[in-house]
């Protein structure tokens, strides 16, 4: 575990992802809490940098209907976990056909007004990046050639979310006992203090 600054962090996985040839796919995991977004967006500039065109997507593009996510209850830690995301339309419709033709859909569905969003698929060049940023994220079969995952501590989780959503807690605490994802991620981000993250290369 290395002690780093946010920038030598970028630095560090811009580097990992370049070592990548043709089309590459990187999955930045973290709940809400750590921001997985902010990080995913701070790969974009250096990376373009590089010559790599990057394509941004977002999980939360991908959920499922309300009726659906929500039949357990809106507050449901295990439908949280289990029935938000659409997991076959992001590897249908974006992470394996981004390697096979650069074919992807940027968006599916619009969550809060629980509808299509219509989008058009769109096509990316060749040696093109797709960072794609969510929650709970790993041990879904989702393919990616270099996977992240932003970990914290369950007091520093706790401690940052909001009380009207404390019930989401149980949701990831399961998620670190079921999946392991500090064990499956090709690299780890220890950001109990996201000014002074650790980083932890384990496979990439």
């Amino acid at each position: 575990m290395q002690p780093v600054t946010p920038d030598v962090l970028v630095d560090r996985l811009v580097r990992l992802v370049d070592a990548h040839e043709g089309r590459v796919r990187v999955l930045v995991d973290g709940a809400p809490q750590t921001r997985p977004g902010a990080l995913a967006d701070a790969l974009v500039e250096p990376l373009r940098g590089l010559g790599r065109p990057v394509v941004r997507v977002h999980a939360d593009d991908f959920v499922r209907p309300a009726s659906v996510r929500y039949e357990r209850g809106r507050r449901d830690p295990d439908a949280y976990l289990e029935d938000r995301l659409d997991v076959g339309a992001l590897a249908r419709e974006v992470l394996d056909p981004f390697i096979e033709t650069g074919r992807y859909l940027p968006t599916l569905w619009d969550a809060v007004a629980d509808r299509s969003t219509r989008a058009a698929v769109e096509h990316a060049p060749d040696r093109a990046v797709l960072v794609l940023d969510g929650a709970l994220l790993l041990g879904r079969w989702l393919d990616a050639d270099l996977t992240v995952h932003l970990a914290v501590r369950p007091s520093t989780l706790a401690r940052t979310t909001a009380p009207g959503d404390a019930w989401a807690l149980a949701a990831f605490a399961r998620y670190d006992e079921e999946v392991l994802p500090g064990s499956v991620a090709d690299v780890v981000v220890h950001v109990d203090d996201p000014r002074r993250p650790a980083l932890e290369v384990t496979s990439a």
